[in-house]
C-alpha cells in the first residue's frame, strides 16, 4: 500500500569529486563538474512543488563545492529537511559557515583507530573527525557519527560508542555495508552479525533502521516482487544538472532537466520508468540503504512497521519531525 504519491527525498549530487578513495566507493574515480546554484535553485523550487521533505546534498565529497553555503542556505529557506555527509578533512574550514544549515550533518568514522580507518577511506582523515566533533560540539553544532558496519569493523562499534559518540553525546548511526558495482566491500554480514546489530539498534542515541537488517535476511530486493521504490520516492539529481533514474546505481537514464524538473516529472515516460523499478536483473537482491530508507517510509509493509520506530525516534532527537509531517506549500 503507497501511503503517498508524492517523492520525499532528493539525493542532490553536487559533485562527484572527492578528496578520499575509499575502498567501498568507486564515485571518487569519475570526473564531474560543479552544480551551478542558478540550477539548484530552480531545481529546489520545483522539488518543492513536488513534495520532496529532504535534501540530501551529497557527493563525492559535498564539502569541496565551493558555495556549498549557499546551497543549504537555499534549502532550508525553502523550508526542507537538510542533510549532509563528510569525511571531515574540510569541515575546520566551513564549520562556521555551515552552522545551522545542516539538520543531519554526519561525520563517516568506521573504524576506532585510525590506521585502519585511513587504510579503508585512502586518506588520512581519522583525526579530522575527532577534531571536527571537538568544533561542532564549540559552535553548537550536533552532529552525528556515521559508521558503515562490514564483517570486519562490527567489533569496533563497542569502543566508537563508548569512547567517542556517548562521552561527546553524539548519534551514533549504524549503517550497514552494500555491494554495488561488484566492488569488494565486505558488506556480507551473517545472521549473528546481523542480531549484533539488532542489539546496537536498542541503545541509547544509536540510530539503525532495523528494516535494513530484515531486508537483508530476506535477500534484499526480489525482481519478481519488488520492494525497491526508489523511482518513486527519491529523485536523483546530478553534477552535470541530470535526472538520474530509476537511482543514481542502477543509472539507467539521465535527462537533462534543463529547467522543468517538475515538468518532467510528470511526463508519461517517467511513469513507464517507475513502473519498471526494482524489476530489472542488477536489482535482484539489491539493499541499497539510501533508497530502500523512503521506500520503507512511503510503503505500507512488514518494512515500515520495522523502520518506524527507529525513524521516529531519530527524528526527535533531531528536531525535525515537525517538518516531516508538514505539508508542503
Amino acid at each position: 500500500m503507497q501511503l503517498t504519491n508524492k517523492p520525499v527525498l532528493c539525493n542532490y549530487y553536487v559533485t562527484y569529486r572527492c578528496n578520499a578513495s575509499c575502498q567501498f566507493c568507486d564515485i571518487w574515480e569519475r570526473p564531474s563538474p560543479y552544480v551551478t546554484p542558478e540550477n539548484v535553485e530552480k531545481n529546489l523550487i520545483d522539488l518543492k512543488k513536488l513534495g520532496v521533505k529532504v535534501i540530501d546534498f551529497t557527493g563525492g565529497e559535498p564539502l569541496l563545492h565551493r558555495q556549498i553555503d549557499q546551497l543549504l542556505t537555499k534549502a532550508k529557506s525553502l523550508g526542507f529537511i537538510t542533510t549532509l555527509t563528510t569525511n571531515a578533512l574540510l569541515y575546520s574550514k566551513w564549520a562556521e559557515k555551515i552552522k545551522g544549515k545542516v539538520d543531519m550533518l554526519h561525520f563517516s568514522l568506521d573504524y576506532d583507530n585510525a590506521a585502519q580507518h585511513d587504510e579503508k577511506r585512502g586518506v588520512k582523515c581519522f583525526d579530522f573527525v575527532i577534531e571536527a566533533i571537538k568544533i561542532a560540539k564549540k559552535i553548537g553544532e550536533r552532529p552525528d557519527i556515521l559508521m558503515t558496519v562490514f564483517d570486519d569493523n562490527i567489533d569496533h562499534i563497542e569502543t566508537i560508542y563508548h569512547q567517542i559518540t556517548r562521552p561527546n553525546e553524539l548519534i551514533l548511526i549504524l549503517n550497514p555495508a552494500f555491494e554495488y558495482h561488484q566492488l569488494p566491500t565486505q558488506s556480507q554480514l551473517n545472521e549473528s552479525q546481523l542480531q549484533t546489530l539488532a542489539t546496537w539498534a536498542r541503545k541509547k542515541n544509536v540510530y539503525l533502521n532495523e528494516a535494513f537488517l530484515l531486508l537483508r535476511k530476506n535477500g534484499g530486493n526480489h525482481t519478481q516482487k519488488p520492494i525497491c521504490k526508489a523511482a518513486t520516492t527519491t529523485i536523483v539529481i546530478s553534477p552535470e544538472n541530470e535526472w538520474v533514474l530509476p537511482c543514481y546505481h542502477l543509472g539507467l537514464e539521465s535527462i537533462p532537466i534543463n529547467n522543468q524538473l517538475y515538468q518532467l516529472y510528470h511526463h508519461p515516460d517517467y511513469q513507464t520508468i517507475k513502473q519498471s523499478q526494482g524489476t530489472h536483473p542488477a536489482c535482484e537482491g539489491c539493499t541499497i540503504n539510501c533508497y530502500m530508507q523512503p521506500t520503507f517510509a512511503t510503503h505500507l509493509s512488514p518494512y515500515f512497521w520495522k523502520a518506524l520506530p527507529s525513524t521516529l525516534k531519530y527524528n526527535l532527537w533531531k528536531g525535525t519531525w515537525k517538518q516531516l509531517f508538514k505539508k508542503n506549500k
